[in-house]
């Protein structure tokens, strides 16, 4: 289902059309994928997400990356093209009509022999898998982030990065939850724990960043980290 407040940009709105016309575009089946979503109303990371971790993965160059929430599939898609050459990608996804669209897709993209597709609740996944990892990026149920947290920390690499996306619920993060809808109030209670949890912590790292529902980057400075 769509999160409505993924409709509310945090950031003026001609800021977010300029970000998302005038930098570099996706091209071939990538960017045909990004289109046919975009038209479908399908939830995809957006444009400006898109050009930023073109650049991070520039600069960082991860060999190991785990994804949590594959949807489509687009996301697992960008981050094959953008890694090195010999980079592996482990994706977790629950919904059925999601891994069946984006085993299609990463067929499509030919990047199956690159891409492992894990089916299931990374609830019960996450604590199975070793790593370490040199990136991890959730994009899955908001409330979650928080109770996934420990287990991506256990993985990540000294140094790696962890990169959450839409933690800003259109900025109503900000707001006396009695102005929340109801529905959106455990998210709400969540995103603000994990923002309590992270933001000072003392072995990490964070920054947050505009890019369309809000961006948490963390990376770990010691090899164990407790919240």
């Amino acid at each position: 289902m769509l999160n409505p407040m993924m409709q509310r940009p945090v950031v003026k709105q001609e800021i977010v059309d300029f970000m998302r016309q005038k930098q570099k575009q996706l091209t071939g089946p990538l960017g045909r994928i990004q289109k046919e979503a975009n038209q479908r109303n399908v939830p995809i990371i957006p444009h400006e997400t898109v050009v930023f971790l073109q650049f991070l993965f520039q600069q960082i160059k991860p060999k190991e990356i785990l994804e949590i929430g594959t949807a489509i599939g687009f996301s697992a898609g960008l981050l094959a093209q953008s890694a090195p050459e010999d980079a592996r990608i482990t994706t977790i996804d629950r919904f059925d009509v999601m891994i069946k669209e984006a085993k299609i897709n990463f067929k499509t993209l030919d990047i199956e022999d690159k891409v492992t597709l894990l089916e299931g609740d990374a609830a019960d996944i996450l604590p199975t898998l070793k790593g370490p990892y040199d990136f991890i990026f959730m994009d899955s149920a908001k409330s979650k982030y928080i109770d996934f947290l420990p287990e991506c920390l256990r993985m990540l690499k000294k140094g790696g990065v962890i990169m959450i996306d839409d933690v800003f619920q259109a900025g109503t993060i900000l707001q006396p939850i009695e102005e929340i809808p109801r529905s959106q109030r455990s998210i709400y209670r969540k995103l603000n724990l994990l923002f309590d949890k992270v933001l000072l912590h003392e072995d990490l790292t964070t920054s947050l960043l505009p890019l369309g529902d809000g961006v948490l980057l963390v990376t770990k400075e010691q090899d164990e980290v407790e919240l």
